[in-house]
């Protein structure tokens, strides 16, 4: 299994060393990991990351990120809306994202991504403030209290970046508050979600005290508005950091929850981290706006190198001819006869929900699902098959798929979150199935590097 050296050495030193009770796992080293985006459960060790590899990804990520976010410019004129409607949204989610459309894109972004033999291969953007899993950091501080992993960091200058700092940093540069200076963050949740993550987000809120940031986790029901001002009980709030999504306006009781929150911030009486329309970044079909060849001639030269190493072929779930490999097909004839190289994603859901992997579902299966999907918020988008990393487990070293999950800041590359599973032929690697999780160290930057 390939690897890089860094991983080879951290490796090849372990080997025959290391018994069960000696792995640096972060809940060997005393840190509950339950309220944590981890949900207790640890890979055996980090992973690792060269700097020729970082500065590549980083690169390519900021490539990417350019493009993405240029298209409602290049291909409809900046019309926010025609760019929702271009990528699945619906109803009361075309008018939500086209509030606080003078607001810049976001720059707080989670790429996630699988690592096949040739490099990094981008399965989708998550842009905003729901991108999740930044309290990564705990477990690099976790895992270097074990003495062998400690010794191997200091040993080849390693580092790592703090996430939850780089939100941090991110809120701050995006909304104008400082830390201490007694702005209240209220980190708002979709309510029936609240219940199941107020705890994670409660240790995230007693980390970001240390940096400066009053951040209080609660849910929409919780706030009101009077007095020219939204209010967290007898509390005015400066910044909503949203965790409601767009997804959740589709629920009967979400544009009632959500649009006032919206029209506040419009009126100038709450700021929000991020806007609404972060999630058409997010949306899935605009990675198949980004990969379709009738557009190639919008990008830079730059932008279209990082586009053809990170992204896959993908295509919006339309009747009607495509490109493949240069060649105009039809979508439905193409998907029906490649079923074990292709897996259908909705454009704009969340967390792996209603995804359908063509080579674990049967032909019949599939054709029923390409025929009842066609027309509707889907895409189609090319498999890629990771190269699994190894692990030390109480068999040995075990073979996991990785997905790797890139953060970028306001800063710059803020972090990684990885998430394994020991299913090779898994549709997609997610916590709430059941994945595991690690951190990420990198070799530090030298004078010159980007």
């Amino acid at each position: 299994m390939p690897h890089n050296e860094l991983t080879e050495l951290y490796l090849k030193e372990a080997a025959g060393r290391l018994a069960p009770g000696d792995l640096p796992a972060a809940a060997a080293q005393g840190l509950d990991l339950a309220a944590t985006s981890f949900r207790g459960r640890c890979l055996t060790r980090p992973v690792f990351l060269t700097r020729a590899e970082l500065t590549q990804l980083t690169s390519d990520l900021e490539n990417v990120y350019g493009a993405l976010t240029a298209l409602p410019g290049r291909l409809f004129s900046g019309d926010l809306g025609a760019f929702a409607r271009a990528v699945g949204l619906t109803g009361a989610q075309v008018g939500a994202v086209a509030m606080a459309r003078g607001t810049p894109p976001t720059r707080m972004v989670r790429a996630d991504l699988y690592r096949e033999a040739a490099g990094f291969r981008l399965m989708e953007l998550n842009v905003g403030s729901t991108v999740g899993g930044g309290d990564n950091a705990m477990v690099n501080r976790a895992m270097l209290a074990n003495a062998d992993l400690a010794g191997f960091v200091r040993a080849h200058a390693l580092t790592y970046t703090d996430t939850l700092a780089e939100i941090a940093n991110t809120i701050m540069a995006e909304t104008g508050v400082a830390a201490r200076d007694g702005s209240l963050v209220a980190a708002v949740d979709w309510p029936p979600a609240a219940p199941r993550f107020n705890a994670v987000l409660q240790t995230s809120a007693d980390e970001l005290a240390g940096l400066g940031l009053d951040f209080v986790p609660c849910h929409l029901r919780d706030l009101s508005r009077h007095d020219g001002r939204v209010w967290l009980g007898d509390r005015p709030v400066d910044v909503i950091y949203r965790i409601f999504m767009v997804e959740d306006l589709l629920d009967p009781d979400g544009p009632g929850l959500i649009t006032w929150v919206l029209e506040a911030a419009e009126r100038g009486e709450v700021r929000i981290f991020t806007p609404m329309h972060s999630h058409l970044y997010s949306a899935k079909g605009a990675l198949a706006l980004l990969s379709d060849e009738a557009h190639r001639h919008l990008y830079t030269p730059a932008e279209l190198a990082s586009l053809d190493r990170l992204l896959p072929w993908t295509r919006l779930l339309r009747p009607g001819p495509v490109t493949v490999d240069g060649e105009r097909v039809d979508l439905l004839r193409y998907a029906t006869t490649h079923r074990e190289h292709l897996i259908l994603k909705p454009t704009a859901r969340h967390g792996g929900s209603g995804i359908v992997p063509g080579w674990l579902t049967d032909t019949a299966a599939w054709d029923g699902q390409l025929r009842a999907l066609m027309g509707e918020p889907f895409v189609v988008q090319r498999r890629v098959q990771p190269e699994p990393e190894l692990f030390p487990g109480e068999g040995g070293l075990e073979p996991w798929v990785l997905t790797w999950g890139a953060y970028l800041g306001a800063r710059g590359y803020a972090g990684m979150w990885v998430r394994g599973t020991a299913d090779r032929d898994t549709g997609g690697v997610n916590m709430a199935t059941g994945a595991y999780a690690t951190c990420c160290f990198t070799e530090a930057p030298t004078a010159g590097d980007g």
